[in-house]
């Protein structure tokens, strides 16, 4: 069975626990490493990534007029001429029609 272990963060450096109860459910996870990072510094990084992925979610929308309707629509990419762009109507239509 699982006993608790003592392992050291690698952030702060202090100690932490890694309990019986906790092993357990990695393993059931399939989980292959132990935690590296005490729970106040994983903490800390999960709400700095989620700080910073709500960053770089914000796309740049270009302007563009649909091909099938000439509505003008945004779109998250830069339009190029070679290839036709849809507003979201249009383009639902045309993926319904497929």
């Amino acid at each position: 069975m699982y006993q608790d272990k003592v392992l050291v963060c690698k952030d702060c450096g202090r100690e932490f626990v890694f309990t019986a109860g906790e092993q357990e459910f990695y393993a059931q996870k399939g989980f292959k490493n132990e935690p590296t990072r005490c729970k106040e510094c994983r903490d800390q990084r999960k709400a700095m990534q989620k700080r910073e992925g709500r960053q770089t979610q914000r796309r740049e929308l270009y302007d563009a007029v649909c091909s099938a309707c000439g509505k003008e629509t945004k779109v998250p990419f830069r339009p190029r001429n070679d290839r036709p762009i849809y507003c979201s109507d249009c383009f639902s239509k045309i993926k319904a029609a497929r």
